[in-house]
C-alpha cells in the first residue's frame, strides 16, 4: 500500500486467526436456494444434475487448494474440511472463508452450461458461509455425523412430501400430514402409497456426498524402451457411504487420519446441540460502519492470462463497476462503494441489521454475489475472450467508528489509486519504449510524484491529468435521483438509481453535495 496521512485507518482492521490446534471447517449454503430452484425448474425432491454440478465444483476446490483434506454436502450444502496443521493464508478466517467461498460460486457459475445446456442461469447464485472450529477429531466426528444425520431427515421429509404434492395434495396438506411422523412412520408412508422402499432410493439423495483425496499412479511418459513412467499423483473423488462418521470408513481412506487424526471410538448417539455449541458467530461492533473490502486473488496472473491491456484494461474495470452495480442493487443495506483495478470497498449503513451483523454472513455473501456477478458479465464485456478459469476474490470486513473515520478510509484508497496508476503509467510507458521491467523499475525507484509528471510529459508526450478519470480517481457507485431530459423537457425520473462516478472523494465537496450517503 502506498504511504499517506491516512494509513491509519489500518488500525481498525482486526486479525482472527486460527489457532493450532483446532481443526478447520468451511461451511457454506445456497443463498435463498428454494427461489432459485423453483425458477430454474429443479425437480423435486432432488435434482440429481444439480447436485452433480454441487459435487464437480467441490472436486474442483480439492484439485485448486491441497490444504482441504475432505469435503460433504447434500443439497444446496457443502461442508470443507481443512489440515490440522494447514497454514492456508496462516490460518484467518476471513481470507479462508472468502476465498473458498468465492472460487466455489465462480466453478458454480463457470461450470452452469455443462450441467445444464438446455437451461439459461437467469440470475446471479451466490452463498453464504461460515468457518467453524473443531477443539478435537472427536468434534469433527460429531459435526459429519450431525450433517449425514441431516442430509438423511430432510431428504426422507422432502420425499414424502413431493410425493404426497404429486398425489394431489396442496403443498400445505402435505405438510400438516407429515406433522409429528417419525421415521419409521415415513418409510412405511413411502412403501404403502406409493410402493418405494426408501432404502433403495439413489445413494447421493439419503447419504449425501463425500469428496476425499487420493493417490493414483498416472503415466506421464514413455522411456526409449516403451515402458511407461509412472507417477502418483492427487485425484479428488466423490464416494457414498452409509456411515461418514464411522471408524471404518475413515479408516479405509488413510489420508484422512493421517492429515486429520483418527477416530477413537464409533458414535453411538448423535448430539446435535454439542455441535451447535462450537458453532458460534462473531458480531461487528453495533453503531459503526462497516465496509466490505474485496480483492482478486492472483490476478497479476489473471490479468496476463487474460491479455489485459496495461497499465489499465477499461472493459476490466467496467466490468468490475457493473457488478459493484450489482451488489447496490442486490443489498439495499450497502449505501457506497468504491473500487479500483481489481478491488472494491463496500460501505453498510450505520444501523444495519443485514444478517444480525454477523460477520461470516456479510462478507461471505457480498463476495459470492460480487464474484457471481463477474463470471455471469464476463462475455458481455469481453465477447472475443473466452474465460479461461474461474476467477476468486478474497475479502475482509472492518468497523469505522465514525464517517470522518469513513472518509479517511475512503480517501486512503483513492490516494492509493492515483499513487499505483501514476507508476503504473510510468513503468507500463518506459516497457512499451523498450526497457525491460527490471530497467523500467531501477528508473522509477525513488522518484516524487512531480517527476512521474515530468518523465511521462517530456518523454511520451502524456498530460498525467488529462488521462481518463477512471483510471485517475477509481469508481464511485451510489444512488442518487435521476431526471432524463428530452429537448430540455424531462420525461422521466429515476429514485435511488444506482450510478459510477469517477470524481474527487477525497475533498470535503462531494460529501456535501452527497449528504445521503453517509
Amino acid at each position: 500500500m502506498a504511504n499517506s496521512k491516512y494509513e491509519y485507518v489500518k488500525q481498525f482492521e482486526t486479525e482472527d486467526e486460527i489457532m493450532v490446534p483446532n481443526i478447520i471447517i468451511v461451511q457454506i449454503n445456497g443463498r435463498d436456494f428454494q427461489r432459485f430452484s423453483e425458477i430454474h425448474e429443479f425437480q423435486r425432491p432432488n435434482d440429481e444434475q444439480a447436485l452433480n454440478l454441487m459435487n464437480s465444483c467441490a472436486i474442483s476446490m480439492l484439485e485448486e487448494y491441497p490444504d482441504i483434506v475432505c469435503s460433504y454436502g447434500f443439497s444446496d450444502e457443502y461442508s470443507f474440511v481443512l489440515k490440522k496443521l494447514t497454514k492456508f493464508y496462516q490460518r484467518r478466517a476471513s481470507k479462508i472463508l472468502s476465498l473458498i467461498i468465492s472460487f466455489f460460486t465462480s466453478v458454480y457459475v463457470a461450470k452452469w452450461k455443462e450441467f445444464f445446456p438446455q437451461k439459461e442461469l437467469r440470475y446471479p447464485l451466490s452463498f453464504r458461509g461460515r468457518v467453524i472450529r473443531c477443539a478435537s477429531i472427536e468434534v469433527l466426528q460429531h459435526y459429519l455425523a450431525w450433517r449425514q444425520c441431516d442430509c438423511h431427515l430432510t431428504n426422507q421429509y422432502n420425499t414424502c412430501l413431493w410425493k404426497l404434492v404429486e398425489c394431489g395434495k396442496t403443498e400445505k396438506e402435505a405438510r400438516e400430514s407429515l406433522k409429528g411422523t417419525q421415521k419409521q412412520e415415513k418409510n412405511e408412508l413411502l412403501f404403502q402409497q406409493f410402493g418405494i422402499n426408501y432404502k433403495t432410493l439413489p445413494e447421493i439423495f439419503r447419504q449425501g456426498s463425500f469428496v476425499l483425496n487420493t493417490k493414483v499412479e498416472d503415466i506421464v511418459k514413455y522411456s526409449e524402451n516403451g515402458t511407461p513412467v509412472k507417477r502418483l499423483r492427487r485425484k479428488a473423488l466423490v464416494v457414498h457411504s452409509e456411515n461418514i462418521a464411522g471408524r471404518s470408513f475413515w479408516n479405509e481412506h488413510p489420508n484422512l487420519p493421517m492429515e486429520l487424526g483418527g477416530f477413537a471410538e464409533d458414535m453411538k448417539k448423535i448430539d446435535p446441540d454439542y455441535v451447535r455449541s462450537f458453532l458460534f458467530e462473531s458480531k461487528l461492533m453495533p453503531s459503526t460502519w462497516i465496509v466490505i473490502r474485496i480483492d482478486g486473488c492472483h490476478f497479476h496472473r489473471f490479468s496476463d492470462v487474460h491479455q489485459f491491456e496495461k497499465p489499465n484494461d477499461k472493459p476490466a474495470l467496467e466490468l468490475m463497476n457493473s457488478c459493484a452495480v450489482a451488489v447496490l442493487e442486490e443489498f439495499q443495506d450497502v449505501t457506497f462503494a468504491y473500487g479500483v483495478s481489481d478491488e472494491y470497498s463496500f460501505v453498510l449503513k450505520k444501523d444495519s441489521q443485514l444478517y444480525q451483523r454477523q460477520t461470516s454472513g456479510i462478507m461471505s455473501a457480498i463476495v459470492s454475489f460480487f464474484t457471481s456477478v463477474y463470471v455471469m458479465k464476463w462475455n458481455a464485456f469481453f465477447p472475443q475472450k473466452d474465460l479461461k478459469y474461474p476467477p476468486s476474490f478474497d475479502g475482509r470486513a472492518v468497523c469505522y467508528p465514525s464517517s470522518e473515520i469513513l472518509q479517511d478510509y475512503l480517501a486512503w484508497r483513492q490516494v492509493d489509486c492515483h499513487i499505483n496508476n501514476q507508476y503504473n503509467t510510468c513503468f507500463w510507458m518506459l516497457v512499451k519504449s523498450g526497457k525491460t521491467k527490471s530497467e523500467a523499475q531501477y528508473s522509477l525507484k525513488g522518484t516524487q510524484s512531480q517527476e512521474k509528471y515530468e518523465l511521462l510529459a517530456q518523454q511520451f508526450s502524456i498530460d498525467y491529468n488529462t488521462l481518463p478519470a477512471i483510471f485517475r480517481l477509481g469508481s464511485s457507485v451510489f444512488r442518487e435521483d435521476l431526471v432524463v431530459y428530452d429537448n430540455g423537457a424531462p420525461i422521466e425520473k429515476f429514485q435511488d438509481k444506482v450510478v459510477v462516478r469517477h470524481c474527487n472523494i477525497i475533498e470535503p465537496s462531494f460529501w456535501k453535495a452527497h449528504a445521503g450517503i453517509l
